[in-house]
């Protein structure tokens, strides 16, 4: 059984037909998922469908792009909702310097603020990185986030960044773009990296795998990144599910109550 370790099955792409959704996910053998809230109404549209659902599992945090909107309310919140017992990440949280609004520096701030809190609540990260590797990574070191570890969300650069990230205690987590064919770089990446710090998503609805490229995603296409991933490890598909799923367990500290 399949483990989307990163959807956004709380936004309004789903909104009118969410139960058919999943259904269509538990008919295409995922098992379970992870829903992620990156402001504040998505992260409080995480809540309804962790209690309403026993397989999916949720992750709240404030995202770089609109880094400069977080308020110390919002950290705060957040930080009163990591008690709730379904949730088992901080994120997705980190820096993106492909969009302008907010400035590198507030950024920065708010990702260390938010990897403190990870820390004190003994929380796994879920870490966006666009256009920031080595930032990225710096301040991840800088702030001993090992401690914690996670999982590198939607990888997309070189092995030699991956080990990087694996040795601060990261898991390396692949979606659709590992089947497009400007994906060679991912392939080549996901063709090296320990099989136990391998983990598959979706990040539904962005970033549909091909052959449905450019069409609304949904957590049942994460087989498709599942076989892709398969197929460049040289491994059954059930092998890579096992694999994925045991270091989703693993990376999230799920306890046996939950599973």
């Amino acid at each position: 059984m399949l483990f989307d370790s990163h959807t956004h099955i709380n936004d309004d792409a789903f909104k009118e037909d969410l139960d058919p959704v999943l259904e269509r996910a538990h008919a295409a053998g995922v098992s379970r998922m992870m829903v992620i809230g990156v402001d504040r109404p998505s992260m409080e549209r995480v809540f309804p469908i962790i209690d309403a659902y026993p397989s999916i599992y949720g992750a709240i945090g404030w995202n770089p792009e609109d880094a400069v909107d977080m308020t110390d309310d919002d950290l705060n919140w957040i930080k009163g909702k990591l008690v709730h017992r379904k949730i088992v990440a901080l994120g997705e949280i980190g820096l993106d310097y492909h969009w302008d609004k907010s400035p590198k520096k507030v950024q920065h701030t708010v990702f260390r603020r938010q990897i403190r809190v990870a820390k004190e609540a003994g929380l796994p990260l879920i870490i966006h990185n666009r256009e920031a590797t080595e930032d990225t990574w710096r301040i991840l070191k800088e702030e001993h986030a090992e401690t914690t570890g996670g999982v590198m969300h939607c990888y997309s650069d070189n092995l030699e960044w991956a080990e990087k990230f694996i040795e601060l205690n990261f898991y390396i987590s692949f979606g659709g773009p590992l089947t497009f064919k400007n994906g060679a770089l991912q392939r080549e990446t996901a063709a090296r990296v320990p099989l136990d710090h391998l983990m598959i998503e979706t990040d539904c609805p962005y970033l549909s795998p091909h052959p449905f490229r450019g069409k609304r995603n949904e957590p049942a296409r994460v087989w498709l990144v599942a076989e892709k991933l398969a197929e460049i490890r040289g491994l059954s598909l059930s092998e890579i599910a096992q694999i994925t799923t045991g270091n989703a367990e693993k990376c999230f500290h799920i306890p046996q109550s939950l599973k």
